[in-house]
Order: structure tokens, then C-alpha cells, then sequence
């Protein structure tokens, strides 16, 4: 079975690194993350995702520059936005992403 891959994209490491482990938690999904755009386009070009989780913290301009180079690069991808709040959350905003 091949897992869905997910790309998170967070300006603080350790919110990061918990975003992605909680992702990883889920059998169906692998995730990996970046703190950086530049990390974060590099690592979307390498491998395909199926969806991008921006984490909060991202300014507006980075944000819109990711969005745009993502969707133009695949316009099938689905692009979430989290603010945190759990596990959760974070696994319904996935989920409903993925529908």
C-alpha cells in the first residue's frame, strides 16, 4: 500500500517536528517537514506529495509564493492550513483535505 505523502511546511522546529510525528502516527500517511521555502519548494520537486500543511507562522508573502509555486508545479495538490489545537484537528483537516 503506498502512503500518502505530505509535505509540512513550519517556521518553529519543534512545532514541526511534532506536526510531523503526529502525521507519521498514521499508518496511511508519511510526512516530512521544512522550516524554510526554500527547503520546502527543494524538497517538492524531489518526491510527489499529495498535500502541503502550512503551519502558522508563515508570513503572508511566503505563504502566497508557496501556494502559487505548489499549484503551478501541481495543480492537483491540496494545500491545508493549520493553526495547531491537536492531533486531532490535525488528523480531520487531513482527512478532509484528502476527500
Amino acid at each position: 500500500m503506498n502512503k500518502v505523502e505530505i509535505l509540512v511546511v513550519c517556521r518553529h522546529e519543534g512545532i514541526l517536528q511534532t506536526i510531523v510525528r503526529l502525521v507519521n502516527n498514521n499508518p496511511e500517511w508519511h510526512a516530512i517537514g521544512t522550516v524554510t521555502d526554500d527547503e520546502a519548494i527543494i524538497a517538492f520537486d524531489a518526491q510527489p506529495f499529495k498535500l502541503v500543511l502550512l503551519g502558522s507562522g508563515i508570513e503572508k508573502e511566503s505563504d502566497e509564493k508557496l501556494r502559487s509555486y505548489f499549484a503551478l508545479k501541481n495543480p492537483e495538490i491540496a494545500i491545508v492550513q493549520h493553526y495547531g489545537g491537536g492531533s486531532g484537528l490535525l488528523s480531520a483537516e487531513i482527512y478532509e483535505a484528502l476527500k
